[in-house]
C-alpha cells in the first residue's frame, strides 16, 4: 500500500509534464524528459507505451508527438526536377564505422553522395573492432549544433553493445544502423536501419557452386567479423537447399590474418579439401580468399580446375589473378539507404519505423569452374 501511495502521484505528474510539453513543443524526448523529470529511460518508455495505449501520443524514434499529429509534407523540400521526393535539410550527419580501409569507404562514398545531394555534409569518425564503448565517439558528436542525426555500425561483440543501441535511442537525435540489426529493450522493438542481406550472398555461392556440378563444399569465416554469423545461416540453408549433408560440407572459423595461426590454418583447411573430396570453397573475406589461392598455387593446386574459390566482399577480389569469383554486397546503395532513412526521420519523427534489405550479387570470374570429372581432387600432390 505504502508503495502505491508513494508512486501514484509521482507517476500523475509525469504523465501531466509529458502532455504539457506535447501541447507545447508537438513533440517529446526521451532524452529530455530524463533530465526534466530525473528518472531512468526505461521508466519514460514505459510511461508512454502506456500513454499510446490509452491513445494520448504516438511513440517515435527516440520520443513521441501527440495522437493524431500529421506531419507529413511539413517540412519536405520541393522535388527535384528528376522527381527526387527525399528532403534536403541543412547540416550535419555524424557517422560512426569500425573501418576506414576496408569495406566501409564504399559505404562511406555511397553516404556522401547522397548527403551532398541534399546540401549536407558528412562528419566521419573511424572506430575500430577492438573498442568496446563506442559511447564517448558518439556523445562528442551528436554535442554538435549542427549534426542533425547519427548513422552508426557498432561493434555488437562487446558487452557495451546493448548500452550504444539503447543510447542511441535516448540521445536526442535520429540514428539508423548500418549493416547491423538491433532492438530496444525491454519492448524488443526494432530500430532503424539498412543492412545487405548477407545470407542470401551465402546461398548465391552454393548455388553457384552447386550449378557448376560441385557437391562437396566448404565454408571458411573471419572470427571476428559481424558478418560471419549471417553467412553461416545463409550456407546452412542452401546447403539443405540443394541436398547437401553435413558429411558433404564443412565449416571453420579463421584465426586473423595477421596472426601467426593464420597460414597453418588455411594449409590446415587444404588438407581436409585434398582429404575429403572438397572441390569448392566459399572464404570470407577477399584477403583470406586470396591468401587460400595463394597457398594453393603454392602446393600446385590448380584453381580452379582442381579447387574452386569464391571470395565474400568483392572489394578487391577482381584485382586478383586469376580475378576471383565474389559475392558483392552493394556498398554505396548501403550507404545511400541510410542517408535517405535518416533524412526521412528528421523530416517525420511520426514516421514508421524502416528496416531496409538489399540484396547482394554473385560476381563470376575465373576462379570458379565445374569439378575435374568425377568431383575428386584427392590426387593432388
Amino acid at each position: 500500500m505504502t508503495d502505491q501511495v508513494q508512486h501514484t502521484p509521482l507517476a500523475a505528474s509525469r504523465r501531466s509534464h509529458v502532455l504539457n510539453a506535447l501541447s507545447r513543443d508537438g513533440v517529446v524526448r526521451v532524452s529530455e524528459l530524463m533530465d526534466e523529470l530525473k528518472v531512468a529511460p526505461v521508466t519514460l518508455r514505459r510511461d508512454l507505451a502506456q500513454m499510446e495505449r490509452e491513445g494520448l501520443l504516438v511513440r517515435v524514434h527516440g520520443g513521441a508527438v501527440p495522437s493524431g499529429r500529421n506531419l507529413e509534407g511539413s517540412r519536405r523540400a520541393p522535388a527535384s526536377a528528376a522527381g527526387d521526393t527525399t528532403p534536403t535539410i541543412p547540416g550535419s550527419i555524424a557517422v560512426l564505422v569500425p573501418s576506414l580501409n576496408y569495406y566501409w569507404p564504399g559505404v562511406m562514398r555511397g553516404m556522401e553522395t547522397a548527403a551532398e545531394k541534399n546540401g549536407m555534409r558528412v562528419l566521419l569518425r573511424g572506430a575500430s573492432y577492438e573498442l568496446q564503448d563506442e559511447r564517448p565517439v558518439l556523445e562528442r558528436l551528436v554535442l554538435r549544433d549542427d549534426v542533425r542525426g547519427v548513422i552508426v555500425a557498432p561493434n555488437t561483440e562487446t558487452i557495451h553493445a546493448q548500452d550504444v543501441i539503447q543510447w542511441l535511442a535516448d540521445c536526442g537525435k535520429p540514428s539508423v544502423l548500418v549493416e547491423r540489426d538491433g532492438l530496444l529493450l525491454p519492448e524488443g522493438t526494432p530500430v532503424e536501419s539498412v543492412t545487405t542481406d548477407h545470407a542470401l550472398g551465402a546461398m548465391l555461392a552454393a548455388r553457384h557452386l552447386a550449378g557448376l556440378g560441385h557437391r562437396k563444399v566448404g565454408l571458411m569465416l573471419s572470427r571476428f567479423s559481424p558478418t560471419s554469423r549471417k553467412i553461416a545461416a545463409g550456407w546452412q540453408a542452401a546447403c539443405v537447399e540443394l541436398g547437401l549433408t553435413p558429411t558433404e560440407h564443412f565449416e571453420q572459423m579463421l584465426p586473423d590474418r595477421s596472426s601467426p595461426e593464420f597460414s597453418a590454418a588455411v594449409d590446415a583447411t587444404l588438407d581436409m579439401a585434398l582429404r575429403t573430396g572438397i572441390t569448392g570453397l566459399l572464404v570470407h573475406s577477399d584477403p583470406e580468399a586470396m591468401a587460400f589461392v595463394d597457398l594453393a598455387l603454392t602446393r600446385g593446386i590448380s584453381i580452379p580446375d582442381d579447387l574452386s574459390i569464391i571470395a565474400y566482399d568483392d572489394e578487391v577480389a577482381q584485382l586478383f589473378t586469376p580475378a576471383l569469383t565474389a559475392v558483392s554486397p552493394p556498398r554505396g546503395s548501403v550507404g545511400e539507404t541510410a542517408v535517405d532513412l535518416l533524412l526521412r526521420r528528421i523530416e517525420d519523427p511520426s514516421r514508421p519505423v524502416h528496416r531496409v534489405t538489399l540484396n547482394p550479387s554473385l560476381n563470376v570470374r575465373g576462379s570458379t569452374a565445374p569439378p575435374r570429372s568425377g568431383g575428386d581432387s584427392s590426387g593432388v600432390s
